[in-house]
């Protein structure tokens, strides 16, 4: 069967104009093109359209995703092996869906306290969260940084790991207390906390005024990061870019 690229395009929700794109990089050329000029696609694409689809699931970059495809020699083996991965993801993100729904119960049942350590189990809060998700990114983004991090995390033991974890969501519900109770991101308790977060910070690498206020940011833009912290609390991750530009700028600056 023959498809035009508005038909891929229905059956995939994939829009024409990123076909046009997939073929325009060599990552999905149509299988031919009519006398009047439109893209067609048959069976043979659309297969590998699926695959395309499922590696994006999985985070890969286009450039990526086109030296899998293109060196694959067994579409059935290949298929498999996505099918692995995806199955692991979506264990991954059941276990993280799991925490959130804790975390969201045992502050719905808790409501009104004063100590939020009495409302979640430290230990408990970054169940399912996988702390090499971000690694090729950041080795990627912040080469000379990643390198200094690497270093320090080389030497931890599970129990360091573990241990460090706990102090970061004791902290992250420190910075959540302060600001349900209404202080500024310029507030002397704010900016302890943030001195303590960037001393942290600190024992992997030590980023300059523009670093952590990029890191902050991170914390918003990037949605892996946001929804850790805004599990906490909604608008935590905001509150904590906030407060670490006023910190970058007072102290790094």
């Amino acid at each position: 069967m023959v498809f035009s690229i508005v038909e891929v395009a229905r059956m995939s929700g994939v829009t024409s104009r990123t076909l046009r794109h997939y073929d325009a990089i060599g990552l999905l050329p149509p299988a031919g093109v009519s006398g009047n000029g439109y893209r067609y696609y048959e069976q043979e694409e659309l297969l590998r359209l699926q695959q395309i689809l499922v590696l994006r699931e999985l985070d890969l970059g286009l450039a990526e995703i086109a030296s899998i495809l293109d060196e694959q020699t067994d579409r059935v083996q290949s298929l498999r092996n996505h099918l692995e991965r995806l199955v692991r993801e979506r264990d991954r993100l059941t276990r993280v869906a799991d925490t959130v729904a804790r975390t969201i119960d045992e502050l719905a049942r808790n409501e009104g306290k004063q100590n939020m350590s009495e409302i979640a189990r430290p230990e408990n809060l970054f169940d399912g969260f996988d702390p090499t998700e971000h690694e090729h990114e950041a080795q990627q983004r912040w080469p000379d940084q990643w390198a200094q991090s690497k270093k320090f995390t080389d030497t931890l033991t599970p129990t360091d790991t573990e241990r460090m974890q706990r102090e970061q969501t004791a902290a992250m519900i420190r910075m959540a207390e302060l600001m349900t109770a209404g202080l500024g991101v310029d507030d002397a308790q704010v900016q302890v906390e943030i001195e303590r977060a960037y001393q942290s910070i600190r024992r992997m690498w030590t980023p300059d005024a523009q670093a952590f206020k990029g890191l902050g940011q991170m914390y918003v833009d990037d949605p892996r990061f946001a929804a850790t912290y805004d599990a906490i609390t909604p608008g935590l991750a905001a509150f904590y870019r906030d407060a670490m530009a006023v910190y970058a700028d007072a102290r790094l600056g």
